[in-house]
């Protein structure tokens, strides 16, 4: 759902007049906490739960399938109520969140006990603490440890002429990223699908726009903001207070635009975390034209990171993902998200990678080493804002640790190449003696929270350890007490026990408990409670006593903490530097991975560079090939050379044609994922690999409907082609596949003819087209960069057999039929089937394609211009047609002249 932040007044009831009267104090501050916080669900504290109210509730039992109960009445009416425990509230906004709601969290600042001191209906005091939003997650079972959390602010400036300019900044607070860029807003939704960001600001004004906003409510959480958040006039002035600095000049060269996008970024995770600051890495500049434009329908073509039905396995992403560390995961989703252009900086990525592949023990041993590495940047995070526990701190000094075993591994290697020996600068930086003051710190047995206390380990503080000692020999008073009660009462079976209602108090069963209420044990033991079974006294002492314990534990408690928050400092002070080396393990991990995959999978490494070069050589689908493999069948490996031929400046186009199942969608695929894995600095599955830089990649494969936007399927291929059609340049790689099949037969074969023509004289683009249009072979004989390429198959005894075989040549039939027998079409229908097909074929025959050919003039482009131009009116077809039948060496001087005049008065006629 796109969450817009609405009015009080739609999210809380009304005040009545008489508020004093009609209002508790409780709900009195309920409502004025719910008027400061529209369009969130408000969890307000009650003891162990957090209960919600009004529309909140009604919104929440909904969400989370929990009863939706009553409480009081409100003007009249009964109040919604619906509630969660304290202690299971983050599975309930983990599912709140991901259905993309917005939750305030409001706790109690104090204990009853105060409140009460200030009268007896005095309310307990209450704020928010955090604003939990899709985008500002920093909790481990909230977030996806294998994926990036990001929250993207988008701001804009008009241009009279209509171009809109963009600035996009994206923060994941939970690793510290921050990234910057600006684009036309032609380009939002191929960046959107990019990024693909968690939660989105904008002004209010591009929510509503016109063209804007439909893409952004394709996201499931929108948040539209007040203009005064995408203020430009003092966004540099709230970024310098944001990082501490007097200017930004030192931290990173931004536009206006950019700098505005940044600030309302910052200045939302501000407010959402409500006093905490998360440290963020200085912004991140990325430069257009340094990544491969990847449009929204290639990706969902492609499964890059997600199938078609949403799931991560079966996509590029699953087949290729061996990282040991979630950190490694991320940043490999993030390369294949961004393929890089740059030709050094993706040999530097081979370069590592092949380091690996030439050195297997180290990798090998490297792996090792990462698997106990924990997320740092993470932990590190969680600490930042006040949320991390022991276990992050313990966490960061098994990094430090693991760093040092890294480094010591990687020393042994000759020649590191740059990448991995800057992955080894890195893993240095971090202090050793943060990491030793950590060991002497941390318990071996730590708890998940700091509040239950026991982390810090004996020896470590001398006050504490004496603290700890005066609140344990308590405790040792208390069993001496227990066997003491024992001997005077006669109750063998009498037990002092303890819980957080009544606190420490005596327990005997039902047969005793009138014993103990008699004369004279009365006078020591005072009835507290008398349950089913048992019965429960307290006395002076044990009340003492039970003082004496709690004050000691407090402060032993206290002392915990005084020390957890002076390690957290620490740990803080020396953040870049923990984040560089868990950058370092990442890169790392994603080096060793790939390298793992090259050798487990026989991938070898491509050769990039700036030509226009595409020569694939036994190539493979990198996730079919690995399913078949699962079941035990060999994948048939197939070339593709769609380089220049070496009298051409363009690259190739060729037609593939053959049967359904043949395995077409699978050959223009496989291609398309080759040539990025290259591009993302991986090996490729392929006995050898050439390609000259891709700009742009294009995916028009499969059939969808888009019925929210009234688009049928044939409509949206016709979109997806033109976007192809229109964008493509002499870098691009098009893969097409079945354009025109949605419509009439001679309609559809019209629109993949002239398709394939735009490609070869406009487009001048490397390509791949599938058809079962057989008449499109044809274009090859005029059309110089056109190519024909079959798909083999036999037939046996009716049946048709899929040899997955890619060879020159065409095919002359489908094999509808036969695949349609495949599919268990009944005897009858295939019968029938076949007795149609031959009619039709006979009526057709003699009408070969080539005739098609020779009726039909070349198709040429001079300039992209030439699309607007409208076709010839009848009159000017006419002129042309006279003016085509004059053979002008037949003519005589008198003949021409008489030509001249007659081609004349057919103009001004």
């Amino acid at each position: 759902m796109t969450m817009h932040a609405p009015s009080p007044t739609t999210t809380a009831p009304a005040e009545p007049k008489d508020t004093a009267a009609r209002v508790t104090p409780m709900m009195e501050q309920y409502l004025e906490i719910k008027a400061a916080n529209p369009g969130l669900l408000l969890f307000y504290r009650m003891g162990d739960f957090y209960e919600l109210f009004f529309e909140d509730a009604e919104t929440a039992s909904r969400a989370l399938g929990i009863m939706l109960t009553k409480r009081g009445k409100h003007q009249g009416e009964d109040i919604p109520m619906c509630g969660v425990p304290v202690e299971r509230s983050d599975d309930y906004l983990h599912r709140l969140i991901a259905l993309g709601h917005r939750v305030a969290v409001c706790e109690q600042m104090e204990d009853p006990a105060e409140a009460k001191k200030r009268g007896a209906k005095s309310v307990v005091r209450r704020d928010v603490v955090r604003l939990v939003t899709p985008g500002t997650l920093t909790e481990d079972n909230l977030l996806d440890a294998k994926a990036n959390n990001y929250l993207m602010a988008i701001a804009r400036v008009r241009a009279s002429s209509g171009d809109d300019r963009l600035g996009l900044a994206w923060i994941d607070i939970s690793t510290s990223e921050f990234t910057i860029t600006e684009c036309s807003a032609g380009e939002l939704s191929t960046t959107l699908a990019r990024v693909s960001p968690n939660e989105i600001v904008v002004p209010d004004a591009i929510f509503g726009d016109e063209t804007l906003g439909p893409i952004l409510r394709e996201h499931t959480a929108v948040t539209p903001l007040t203009r005064d958040v995408f203020d430009s006039a003092n966004a540099e002035q709230r970024l310098c207070a944001y990082f501490a600095v007097a200017t930004m000049d030192g931290l990173a060269t931004l536009s206006r635009l950019e700098a505005t996008a940044a600030a309302a970024a910052v200045t939302y995770v501000e407010r959402t975390q409500v006093g905490k600051h998360p440290p963020l890495s200085p912004p991140a500049r990325e430069l257009a034209g340094t990544t491969l434009v990847i449009d929204p329908a290639t990706r969902a073509n492609l499964e890059l990171t997600r199938t078609l039905a949403g799931e991560r396995r079966g996509s590029l992403l699953d087949a290729i993902d061996l990282t040991v560390t979630a950190a490694g995961s991320r940043l490999l989703a993030q390369r294949l998200a961004a393929p890089l252009t740059d030709i050094a900086a993706i040999t530097r990525r081979h370069d590592a990678v092949a380091a690996f592949v030439a050195d297997p023990a180290a990798a090998d041993d490297l792996r090792a080493i990462l698997r106990e590495a924990p997320d740092m940047s993470r932990a590190l995070a969680r600490l930042s804002v006040g949320r991390g526990g022991p276990r992050d701190l313990a966490g960061l000094r098994d990094g430090i640790v693991a760093a040092d075993a890294a480094i010591a591994r990687l020393q042994r290697m000759e020649s590191p190449p740059q990448e991995i020996a800057a992955a080894l600068e890195s893993l240095r930086k971090p202090s050793r003696a943060l990491a030793e003051e950590l060991s002497r710190a941390l318990a071996e047995q730590l708890p998940l929270s700091k509040r239950d206390g026991g982390f810090v380990r004996e020896r470590y503080d001398t006050t504490l350890d004496e603290t700890r000692s005066l609140r344990d020999a308590s405790r040792l008073v208390v069993a001496s007490m227990q066997a003491r009660y024992a001997d005077d009462t006669g109750v063998k079976a009498l037990k002092i026990r303890h819980n957080n209602v009544l606190g420490y108090f005596v327990e005997v069963t039902a047969q005793h408990g009138d014993k103990l209420m008699s004369a004279p044990l009365n006078a020591t033991f005072i009835h507290r409670q008398t349950l089913a079974g048992q019965v429960r006294f307290t006395t002076s002492e044990l009340g003492e006593i039970e003082a004496r314990i709690a004050n000691a534990g407090d402060r032993a408690l206290g002392l915990e903490l005084e020390i957890f928050e002076r390690l957290v400092a620490q740990t803080v002070a020396i953040g870049d530097d923990l984040r560089a080396a868990a950058h370092a393990f990442s890169v790392l991990d994603v080096a060793t991975s790939l390298a793992r995959l090259a050798m487990d999978e026989n991938y070898v490494r491509p050769e990039v560079d700036g030509s226009l070069a595409f020569s694939i050589e036994g190539g493979r689908h990198p996730v079919v090939e690995r399913a078949l493999k699962r079941d035990g069948q060999p994948f048939i490996a197939n070339t593709c050379d769609l380089s220049p031929a070496p009298t051409q400046t363009s690259g190739q186009i060729w037609i593939l044609t053959g049967p359904n199942m043949a395995g077409k969608s699978t050959f223009l695929r496989q291609n398309a994922l080759i040539a990025l894995l290259a591009q993302i600095g991986s090996f490729v599955p392929a006995k050898r690999a050439k390609i000259g830089v891709i700009d742009r990649l294009f995916s028009r494969v499969g059939a969808a409907d888009d019925l929210a936007r009234g688009r049928s399927t044939f409509m949206v291929e016709m979109v997806e082609t033109a976007a192809i059609l229109n964008q493509a340049g002499e870098r691009a790689l098009v893969i097409l596949d079945e354009i025109g099949r949605g419509t009439a037969t001679f309609d559809g074969l019209s629109i993949a003819w002239a398709s394939i023509e735009h490609l070869h004289d406009a487009n001048k683009c490397r390509a791949l087209f599938a058809t079962h249009y057989h008449e499109l072979t044809a274009l090859s004989a005029k059309l110089p960069r056109l190519f024909n390429a079959t798909v083999r198959v036999k037939e046996w005894h009716g049946d048709v057999v899929f040899l997955h075989e890619v060879l020159p040549g065409a095919a002359d039939r489908s094999y509808g039929i036969q695949v349609a027998k495949l599919a268990g079409l009944p005897p009858a229908v295939i019968a029938r089937a076949k007795t149609v097909l031959a009619k039709l074929e006979a009526q057709d025959r003699g009408n070969g394609a080539q005739a098609l050919i020779d009726d039909l003039p070349l198709f040429a482009v001079t300039s992209r211009a030439s699309d607007n131009e409208q076709a010839p009116s009848p009159e000017a077809s006419a002129l042309i047609e006279a003016l085509n039948a004059i053979q002008p060496d037949e003519l005589t001087p008198r003949e021409a002249l008489d030509a001249l005049y007659a081609l004349k008065a057919k103009l001004t006629s």
